[in-house]
């Protein structure tokens, strides 16, 4: 959808003189097919989800991101936001916030009423996150420390635990 989101993103990403490659492919509908394709592993994603926490009479959008092999909390995530639930944004939020479809969201916010926050354990893993970059078609692999500087998200425990 957002060839516009990419270009943005690149800009960025050079201006701050990131270690990242870019990556033309199919657009697959599961991490999964989509790491394959990459040539990385499954964790190494970095899977961004549009958020809406509600409670104590306000609502926030939240861009979510953790790891590709793991599933948000979204009560830990609420809670640790002030917040009392959260759920997933509608795609006509997500459209509006991101430019993007689901799937395609890259790690990155550049609207200023989506707050941006990162699971814990996706930098404690690997040394470079890859993450569909504005559409389905294009991905972009980014060393880890230079997502955390650039980005600058704020960091989360949200991931659910293992049973």
């Amino acid at each position: 959808m957002s060839q516009r989101t990419f270009q943005q993103l690149t800009a960025l990403l050079d201006q701050q003189q990131a270690r990242y490659r870019t990556l033309q492919h199919r657009a697959c509908g599961k991490s999964e097919q989509v790491a394959q394709i990459r040539g990385t592993q499954l964790g190494q994603g970095a899977k961004a989800l549009l958020c809406v926490i509600k409670g104590a009479g306000k609502k926030q959008h939240v861009l979510a991101v953790l790891p590709a092999d793991k599933q948000a909390d979204l009560s830990r995530l609420a809670t640790a936001l002030g917040g009392t639930r959260a759920g997933l944004a509608s795609p006509k939020e997500v459209g509006e916030l991101t430019d993007c479809v689901f799937g395609a969201i890259p790690p990155f916010s550049f609207h200023p009423d989506l707050k941006l926050v990162a699971e814990r354990s996706l930098f404690a893993r690997y040394a470079e996150l890859a993450f569909n970059a504005g559409t389905l078609e294009n991905s972009i692999i980014l060393n880890t420390e230079d997502y955390r500087r650039i980005a600058n998200p704020l960091v989360l425990d949200f991931v659910q635990s293992a049973v």
